[in-house]
This record gives C-alpha cells, sequence and structure tokens, in this order.
C-alpha cells in the first residue's frame, strides 16, 4: 500500500518554508479581525464590538442616518475630535438644513473627510464634495447594499479560499486519524459559505446577525486549529507509526 508524506518526512528547508507561510498567515487573520473591529465597532452608539454593531452593518439600523452611523462607527476615528462628532450630529438632528451645512460641517467634512470622499481620490465611496451628495447621507440607515454585498463576497471567496486551501493542504502532513483529518479540512470551507450566505439573510432578517458572528468564529476556531496543529507536529510531534491514509 502506498505511503503518504508526512511531517517526519519533510526535509527542514519544507518546514521553514511552510512555518513562514503559516505564521505570515496567522499574523495577516489577526489583523483582519482588528479590521473586522474597526470596521464594524461602535455602529449602535456604544463602545466596542457587538452583535447589533453587525446586524446595523448589513441590515441597517433604520433609526438613525447613513451619515450618522458612519460616524458613530467605523469613521469615527477620523474626525479630530468629539466636538466635531457631535457638531454633525446636531446638524443631522436639527433637519440637515443647507445653511447650517455650510455653516458649521463643512469645514469638518473639507479638513478631515474630503481627502478619501472625493472623485480625485479614486476611492469607490460615497462623495462630499458638494452639499447635494453629502445630503444623500442623511438619509436612513439601510445597511448594506446588495451590490456591495456582492462585491465583497466574492473578494471573500476567491482569497480565503485560496488560504484555506494551502493551510489544509500543509494540515494533511499531520499524523491523526484520517476520517477526523477529512472532516477537519472542509470544516472551513463549509463555515466560509454560510457566513457569507448569512450577510444576505441578515440584510432582511436582522436576528440573522448572530449566525453571522457564529459561523464567522467557528471558522476562525478550525482555521487555527489546523496553523497550530500543523505548527506543532512539524517541529515537536513525535510519530508512533506511520499512517498510510490521506
Amino acid at each position: 500500500m502506498p505511503k503518504y508524506k508526512r511531517f517526519s518526512d519533510a526535509s527542514i528547508s519544507e518546514k521553514i518554508l511552510d512555518s513562514m507561510f503559516l505564521i505570515t498567515i496567522g499574523v495577516g487573520y489577526l489583523f483582519a479581525l482588528l479590521n473586522l473591529y474597526y470596521t464594524h465597532q461602535g455602529r449602535d452608539g456604544e463602545p466596542g464590538l457587538s452583535v447589533t454593531d453587525v446586524m446595523y452593518a448589513y441590515h441597517g439600523s433604520h433609526n438613525q442616518t447613513r451619515l450618522g452611523a458612519a460616524i458613530n462607527g467605523p469613521m469615527e476615528p477620523n474626525l479630530p475630535n468629539e466636538a466635531a462628532k457631535q457638531e454633525i450630529l446636531g446638524w443631522l438632528n436639527h433637519g440637515a438644513t443647507e445653511a447650517e451645512y455650510h455653516e458649521k460641517v463643512e469645514p469638518i467634512i473639507q479638513d478631515n473627510c474630503v481627502m478619501c470622499h472625493s472623485a480625485e481620490s479614486g476611492m469607490s465611496i460615497p462623495h462630499f464634495d458638494s452639499f447635494a451628495k453629502v445630503s444623500e447621507m442623511t438619509k436612513t440607515d439601510t445597511g448594506a447594499t446588495i451590490p456591495a454585498l456582492v462585491r465583497v463576497s466574492h473578494i471573500h471567496l476567491f482569497g480565503i479560499a485560496f488560504i484555506l486551501f494551502f493551510v489544509g493542504r500543509i494540515f494533511i502532513l499531520c499524523e491523526m486519524s484520517a476520517w477526523l483529518k477529512r472532516i477537519t479540512v472542509a470544516i472551513p470551507f463549509a463555515f466560509l459559505l454560510m457566513d457569507i450566505l448569512s450577510w444576505f439573510i441578515t440584510k432582511y432578517i436582522p436576528g440573522f446577525a448572530y449566525v453571522v458572528v457564529i459561523n464567522g468564529a467557528l471558522m476562525g476556531m478550525a482555521f487555527g486549529g489546523q496553523l497550530l496543529t500543523s505548527l506543532y507536529q512539524m517541529w515537536f510531534y513525535k510519530p508512533k507509526t506511520n499512517h498510510i491514509e490521506m
């Protein structure tokens, strides 16, 4: 019967290459979590990331404007201070009139937002170079649009699937029962697909935000388990027997 390669058969050079890949991907994943935190935290007006923040990200808050949701959440760090934030929120609460915009809000927008929110930046985000365009953001926050979800979904599916594939290819060199290995390499892909499907469902059923959080957490745990197990077996595990199944 064929003998499949394991970490015990790999050269030191192969182990170094695999280890550096796994470590770099692991650090990248930690930064992805930080980006997720800073992107969604505070949407509910409270510090930190909560399920409600996730719900607002996909379904919308429906009790505040798009601009209010942005400066209460991911855009708040771009403002110079709390006073500037309250100035914009006050303008929104007073009816978002053009006269008050030019008097109080426009200077804040020009100094802190227009460098990104303009046609010159080349970024696919709302432009704030006129009152008419800013006023579009004073409408009720309805969450992520379907085109935006489609765009982010295809990026995630292509990008993360490649990462999971390469981490899985390294993980199958581990010594463990074949059935456990087969389930473990499939689980992250299943949770990734369910996670992204949950985004679209949450757009219409806000309570599904809990499923988004659970799927994301389980995918991360499965991914992290493969990564850490691979590193451990690569350098520290001493196999007792040679398995012949993948």
